[in-house]
C-alpha cells in the first residue's frame, strides 16, 4: 500500500503546475442562429474562434479544447494570459468584422481567467484555478476581461494598472470570498482610467423606473441595481415566474446596461423591438418596458423605463 500511496504521489507532482487558466466565449450566440441562419453563424463562430486561438498561439498559449462557442485555455504566466485576453477582445472588435462581413456589429466576447495551481493530465487540465476561472468567465459581460486579486497581483506594472477593482463575491468551494478585478483592454479607457478622465465626464445619463406606485430614478454614478422577487432585490417585482434575483443594472461609460441572471430569462421591449435575454446583456437606450421571467405580451408585472 505505501508504494502505491509513493507512486501516485509523484504522479501528482509531476502533472502539478502554476498556470493561468482562460475561459473566452461568444456573447449571444444563440441570436447570432436567429439573426444570419445555421450556416452564416456557424462560419461566423468558428472563425471567432479561431481568430481567438490565433492570440493564444502568440502569447505562448495551449488551446486546451473548444466546446459550443467557448474556448479553453493556459498560460505559463498571468502576464501571458492578459495579454492574451486583450489581444482576443480587440481581435474581434477590429479585425473580425474584416475578415467577415457578416459579422454584426453586437458581436462580443467574455473573458475569464484565474493563475494559480492546476493538474495536467491526459492534455486536460483540473483543480480549483479551473473552476475559478470558469467563474470569472461566468461573471464577465460581452467585452469585459474579469480576473482575480491573485492573478492581478502576478501582472507586471504596465498590466497592473489596467486592473480596476469590481467587487468581492463569494464562490462557490471557497471559504472566503475573494476580490475580482476587470481588465480594461481599450487603449482609451486605460488612458481615462489612470489620468482620472472619467470623473471628469459632463454627459450625464440618467434612468426612470416604474413598476406599479414604485418611481426610481437612477443617476450614472450608481451602483448596481437589482430586480427580482426577493426581498435582497433593490426593485422587487411580484412575478412568481421571476428568480430572486433576476437582473440587474448599472452604468458603464454613460449606457445604463441590464444583464439578465435568471432561469427564465428576461424579455425587454425597446424603441428598435423585443430582445430576449439569458445570461445575456442589452444597452438600455429611449423608452420601453422589461418582464421578468415572462413574455411581455402574457405578463402583468412590467417596469417601465425611460433613459435619457
Amino acid at each position: 500500500m505505501g508504494r502505491v500511496v509513493t507512486f501516485a504521489r509523484r504522479i501528482m507532482a509531476k502533472n502539478s503546475a502554476t498556470l493561468a487558466i482562460l475561459f473566452a466565449d461568444i456573447s449571444g450566440s444563440t441570436r447570432l442562429y436567429e439573426m444570419l441562419g445555421d450556416t452564416v453563424a456557424r462560419g461566423l463562430i468558428a472563425e471567432c474562434l479561431g481568430l481567438m486561438s490565433e492570440h493564444v498561439s502568440q502569447h505562448g498559449g495551449r488551446v486546451i479544447k473548444t466546446i459550443g462557442d467557448e474556448i479553453m485555455c493556459t498560460f505559463p504566466s498571468a502576464d501571458q494570459a492578459v495579454e492574451a485576453a486583450m489581444g482576443m477582445q480587440d481581435g474581434v472588435d477590429e479585425d473580425l468584422p474584416r475578415r467577415n462581413p457578416n459579422t454584426p456589429t453586437t458581436l462580443t466576447i467574455r473573458v475569464g481567467l484565474h493563475y494559480g495551481p492546476a493538474i495536467e493530465e491526459g492534455g486536460d487540465v483540473f483543480g480549483d484555478a479551473v473552476n475559478v476561472a470558469a467563474r470569472m468567465a461566468g461573471l464577465a459581460k460581452g467585452s469585459q476581461i474579469i480576473t482575480t486579486q491573485e492573478t492581478a497581483d502576478e501582472l507586471a506594472p504596465a498590466l497592473r494598472d489596467s486592473a480596476r477593482h469590481l467587487d468581492r463575491i463569494s464562490v462557490k468551494g471557497k471559504a472566503e470570498d475573494i476580490d475580482i478585478f476587470e481588465v480594461i483592454w481599450q487603449a482609451e479607457d486605460v488612458t481615462r482610467m489612470a489620468t482620472g478622465l472619467l470623473s471628469q465626464n459632463k454627459t450625464t445619463a440618467t434612468l426612470k423606473l416604474v413598476y406599479h406606485a414604485v418611481r426610481v430614478e437612477l443617476a450614472q454614478d450608481m451602483g448596481i441595481l437589482v430586480l427580482g422577487r426577493g426581498k435582497k432585490a433593490d426593485l422587487v417585482v411580484n412575478d412568481s415566474m421571476a428568480s430572486r434575483e433576476h437582473a440587474r443594472i448599472e452604468c458603464r461609460r454613460g449606457k445604463f446596461i441590464i444583464t439578465d441572471m435568471s432561469t427564465n430569462g428576461t424579455y425587454v421591449l425597446t424603441e428598435d423591438g423585443p430582445n430576449y435575454l439569458r445570461r445575456e446583456d442589452l444597452v438600455l437606450t429611449g423608452k420601453g418596458k422589461i418582464a421578468l421571467g415572462r413574455e411581455l405580451s402574457e405578463a402583468i408585472e412590467t417596469v417601465a423605463f425611460d433613459c435619457s
